[in-house]
């Protein structure tokens, strides 16, 4: 593998959410361990699997992997991180102010970019202290998917630069003195990070377009903060010869040779490696150790028919929604796993059945458009830009406080606005209007990856309870968001999987999360099933029989009630194949 040859201390897997940045940084510290190396894999994704992948209960501390010697593991948690960070700020003040001044700045630091600032000191710790750092080698990053790591690479020269200008408040940041103490810290970290003798930044990707288009935005973007120096290892290709006649075994090759043959420019460039697909789930130790090689061992089992699968489709779903006559439908889970295709192709049917709608992201890696490519009567595309409407919401904020001030509050308010925390503002006012709208009409939302979606929530629930505490004070009737979230009338929660053993686990993780929320998931959909598809390939059949043991988990221990939609030769974008992907459920 070019990516680990001579690798410098610091290795960074980066990428669209599923395509295995986990497996192959797992895979990677067991390699560099078993050589010989002292190593520590660290996971900045705030819905991480790494424990779950080494079968060890990690969390946020370092651990050792007791089946790897010289393997340690941690898992940041933002939450942990989070309630850390505020105990720093409110602690020395606890029994000095008021009571209600204390809860007052409590409340402000709850909510989301408090946590994600939290998350990124320990972040930059681990780049910069020697001391904590010093018994290892290498230390690889398991990072969160693009849009989320992207806004932590960024985040040094962000809070850099307003820490250099600012002079009014705060915000959510906490005292500017407790930033500026940190100012050497995060110069540090832009420093490592630019530093190919320090760092090796890997872009991972699967031979499909859309992958490969959002690696090479995310090539340009990590370039644009001094990053240029990196490797790109694009995983799960379908090995042709094990295509065996096999018509979905030779679509799948024939749309990934053609998607590697129109390669983006910016990673034409790039030292590249290929992984070829493996017919085994990527989770224990012996697994993870066969991942870099050309062919996998030989499956326990020997060759059978593929299993036949009976279960609920998705179209059955969807009339269970239409009854409603209007609600919001959000489709989360983990990054990877489908929810653009198929909130695509839910609103679609519900612009078919007559019911129109709206249609719109919250992710920032997402493009509708690609995957409509086409108009539809009836339904309304849109995207919440986190760039634009806090571009907007600046705007707006000037133009009202703004407008009676002098310039030197003007001044003051602008500088303000310029604070990182703003856009968490922007982003949860354009959520709470897309949510409003669900009253009269079908919303159908596809979210962010799993870790950013609960960052939102958290700030709608931060929200709710400062609405309610101000509100229970008056005694007038008020409905929040969150409000409207837990109310299964109004709002249905369709949590979005694959039949594998990591994305399972995770949207288990999920729903646990949501529930404690008070949001209790409407339903599941396994997606891209090739137990559901019809396979004579020994490897699809292999992985099919892999699938069975996911979907019974999830029939009978997670979800009241789910749908499993087939991997399909044609790949569903387009009006015409959405809509086709819905027929073949109906």
């Amino acid at each position: 593998m070019k990516f680990l040859q001579q690798p410098p201390r610091f290795l960074f897997f980066t990428g669209k959410g599923g395509v295995g940045k986990t497996s192959i940084a797992c895979a990677t510290s067991i390699t560099l361990a078993e050589a010989g190396n002292r190593v520590l894999l660290v996971s900045t994704d705030p819905a991480s699997n790494v424990g779950q992948v080494f079968g060890v209960s990690i969390g946020n501390q370092i651990t050792a992997i007791p089946a790897v010697a010289r393997l340690s593991a941690l898992e940041i948690d933002p939450q942990a991180a989070a309630q850390a960070y505020r105990e720093r700020i409110v602690g020395p003040v606890r029994g000095l102010l008021p009571d209600t001044v204390v809860k007052s700045i409590e409340e402000q630091l709850s909510g989301a970019c408090t946590t994600e600032i939290a998350a990124f000191d320990e972040f930059t710790e681990l780049l910069t202290d020697t001391v904590l750092t010093q018994a290892f080698d290498h230390i690889v990053f398991d990072t969160a998917p693009t849009g989320h790591t992207i806004r932590l690479l960024q985040l040094p020269g962000a809070w850099s630069g307003f820490l250099e200008h600012g002079k009014g408040d705060a915000s959510c940041l906490g005292p500017l003195a407790g930033l500026e103490k940190q100012r050497a810290q995060y110069k540090a970290a832009v420093d490592g990070l630019a530093d190919p003798a320090k760092t090796r930044l890997v872009l991972v990707a699967r031979a499909q377009r859309t992958t490969l288009q959002e690696a090479a935005r995310t090539c340009g973007e990590l370039a644009s903060i001094g990053i240029s120096r990196q490797y790109l290892v694009i995983n799960g290709v379908f090995p042709i010869d094990a295509v065996a006649g096999d018509a979905l075994a030779e679509s799948i090759v024939t749309r990934e040779q053609a998607a590697l043959a129109a390669i983006p420019a910016a990673l034409s460039a790039l030292p590249t490696d290929q992984i070829a697909l493996k017919p085994f789930n990527l989770v224990g130790l012996e697994a993870l150790r066969q991942l870099f090689l050309q062919t996998g061992p030989a499956t326990a089992d020997p060759p059978a028919e593929p299993p036949s699968v009976q279960a609920p489709s998705l179209s059955a779903l969807i009339g269970d929604i239409a009854a409603e006559g209007h609600g919001l439908v959000m489709l989360m889970g983990k990054g990877g796993v489908g929810k653009t295709t198929l909130a695509a192709a839910i609103a679609i049917e519900l612009a078919r059945r007559g019911l129109g709608g709206h249609l719109t992201t919250s992710d920032p890696a997402a493009n509708l458009n690609d995957t409509l490519d086409g108009t539809l009567d009836h339904l309304t595309v849109s995207r919440i830009d986190p760039e634009q409407v806090t571009e907007q919401y600046r705007a707006q904020v000037l133009a009202s406080k703004g407008d009676k001030l002098d310039a030197a509050g003007r001044a003051l308010l602008e500088e303000d606005l310029r604070s990182p925390c703003t856009e968490e503002i922007a982003v949860f006012q354009a959520f709470a209007r897309v949510i409003r709208e669900a009253g009269k009409t079908f919303v159908v939302m596809d979210t962010a990856p799993t870790g950013h979606t609960l960052l939102l929530l958290d700030a709608t629930g931060a929200y709710h309870r400062d609405v309610a505490r101000q509100m229970g004070e008056t005694g007038m009737h008020f409905t929040t968001p969150m409000m409207q979230l837990q109310d299964p009338k109004q709002t249905k929660v369709l949590i979005v999987t694959l039949a594998e053993t990591t994305p399972v686990l995770e949207a288990a993780d999920l729903q646990a999360d949501l529930r404690r929320a008070g949001i209790e998931p409407w339903a599941w959909i396994i997606n891209n099933s090739v137990a559901a598809a019809e396979v004579t390939s020994p490897l699809l059949a292999q992985r099919a029989r892999n699938e069975l043991r996911e979907i019974d988990s999830v029939a009978n221990q997670h979800a009241s009630r789910y749908a499993l939609v087939p991997l399909l030769k044609d790949e569903p974008i387009g009006l015409k194949r959405l809509q086709r992907l819905m027929d073949l459920q109906a």
